[in-house]
């Protein structure tokens, strides 16, 4: 057996019971698709026109990495002259280039992002979500990157497939969009209301997870149940994988996590049935995507471990360091390049590329710019926290339905890597995150969440598919520069992992 990592002292004191024999290769559970694995990656607060507004169309200045679309590359649904000159904003979009990578960090809390809106006009982005500090760029949220900093994700674009109709479940911020993600649900919470956190039972801010010795803050705990628990019910192997999981001391059975820890990050957390409060390691490697002490919760070294062992989960849910994710002020989209690129590359080397499917998908928008008014599909009148249409969110609010949940939200990038995707594909169907929770529940054959989760009403991804033609071969990226180094006709089976100094959690 490889081991792809070092183990840390503490690690090393927390594992219990460790068996020394590995336990046999799970079999496959059946799928309705031919894709066996799911690779989950979920990145940080960006909107569809800040990452692809002018694609597949880059300015290509000297320096900078050069991107030249294919031929017959369809078009998106993106920023023509009329809004780049003429945007009904008080400032038009403006092209950020790879030397403005690191950004201040904009607004987009629940309320803020619905004013921002407008009730369809989409005109107060300046106003209300764009970061105007001193020290920030002037009217920030209007800023975009084109492929010649977001490189590496238009290029996948390229040669697999994406979606220029994919949106935030609701308006707001990480939590929210985590838990939407797992469950489709914010409203289950054990707590109905804390003022500017949770209103009428619906998690409206981010709050920590209550489940978890690293959480500080309002301490919240949700009360049903997520894709986790119908994962372990039909015995689906799976694991959510965080670059800051591993905590740093131990004391009196309590951990401590490093400063750049974030909890939202880990949101299994949330829920006491999938968590695991001390950040226990796994048994053994063989028992990676089971259930143990760790609970399902793991460090990105413990993927590695596991994929390179032939313990590769089902369903794997990817959260880089939180300098990697994207995420403005805090990473950047050269740093989240760096780490989408390796990832992506190793995974095309596993054997099991040849069954496997990756997201790429973002969390919420950060209140960057996009043209595009999401459908409502549901409505809330809580006039205290309401302001898409003055103090509501739509019109009629459905008798009975839970309030403070108001969407779709912002427009997000969302692209499907895999020997199954469409190649130089733009799919135009409405999906929102919860399409993702919808595509694990129908390729496993689940069920649903219920209790008015949105994964009920989820547009489907599989119009992203095309599971009869010759299935796509690799394309290995540049992790720098975003550039293909390796042409898609070849496998690029020879590189090496790179992944080889992740920190893990398994002697």
């Amino acid at each position: 057996m490889k081991i792809y990592s070092h183990v840390p002292t503490l690690l090393a004191l927390l594992v219990t019971g460790m068996a020394m024999a590995q336990s046999p290769i799970p079999t496959a559970t059946p799928t309705t698709t031919p894709i066996k694995y799911l690779v989950v990656i979920f990145d940080e607060n960006q909107s569809f026109d800040h990452y692809f507004g002018t694609y597949p169309v880059a300015l290509n200045p000297q320096g900078e990495p050069e991107f030249k679309a294919l031929p017959g590359t369809p078009e998106v649904n993106g920023l023509n002259g009329t809004l780049l000159t003429h945007n009904p904003n008080s400032a038009n979009p403006f092209r950020l280039d790879r030397t403005m990578d690191v950004t201040c960090d904009n607004d987009n809390h629940y309320t803020d992002e619905q004013k921002a809106y407008d009730g369809g006009l989409l005109d107060k982005f300046v106003q209300i979500t764009s970061n105007n500090a001193s020290g920030c760029t002037p009217n920030l949220g209007m800023g975009y990157y084109d492929g010649n900093t977001v490189t590496a994700l238009w290029n996948y674009a390229q040669y697999y497939a994406m979606s220029d109709n994919f949106f935030d479940t609701e308006f707001g911020t990480t939590v929210m969009g985590h838990l939407n993600l797992l469950s489709g649900q914010t409203h289950q919470t054990a707590t109905e209301s804390i003022s500017g956190k949770i209103a009428n039972g619906s998690v409206i801010a981010n709050v920590e997870p209550a489940n978890d010795d690293c959480a500080t803050g309002t301490l919240i705990q949700m009360t049903g149940q997520n894709v986790g628990d119908l994962l372990n019910t039909a015995n689906v192997t799976w694991g959510w994988f965080y670059g800051d999981w591993i905590p740093t001391s131990i004391k009196n059975g309590v951990v401590s996590c490093s400063s750049v820890y974030n909890s939202h990050y880990a949101p299994f957390n949330y829920y006491q049935s999938t968590s695991n409060p001390h950040h226990l390691p796994p048994s053994i490697v063989s028992m990676i995507g089971q259930t143990d002490q760790a609970n399902h919760n793991y460090s990105v070294g413990d993927f590695w471990n596991a994929a390179y062992n032939g313990y590769l989960p089902s369903v794997s849910f990817l959260k880089a360091t939180a300098n990697s994710t994207g995420h403005p002020q805090n990473s950047n989209p050269l740093a989240e390049q760096t780490f989408l690129v390796d990832t992506i590359n190793d995974l095309m080397n596993l054997p099991e590329w040849n069954q496997m499917a990756i997201f790429i998908a973002y969390d919420d928008s950060d209140g960057w710019y996009d043209h595009v008014m999401p459908p409502i599909v549901k409505q809330s009148n809580d006039s205290a926290n309401d302001a898409l249409n003055g103090s509501t969110c739509g019109t009629a609010v459905a008798q009975g339905a839970y309030l403070d949940r108001c969407g779709y939200g912002s427009r997000l990038p969302f692209l499907v890597i895999s020997p199954f995707a469409k190649a130089n594909y733009v799919d135009h169907t409405v999906n929102d995150t919860t399409s993702i929770l919808r595509f694990i529940e129908d390729n496993w054959n689940l069920g649903r969440i219920g209790d008015q989760s949105f994964d009920a009403i989820a547009g489907s991804l599989l119009g992203l598919f095309n599971f009869t033609a010759p299935p796509n071969p690799p394309v290995i990226l540049d992790p720098n520069a975003g550039t293909v180094v390796d042409p898609p006709s070849t496998s690029g089976s020879s590189s090496k992992p790179s992944h080889g100094n992740e920190t893990g959690s398994k002697l």
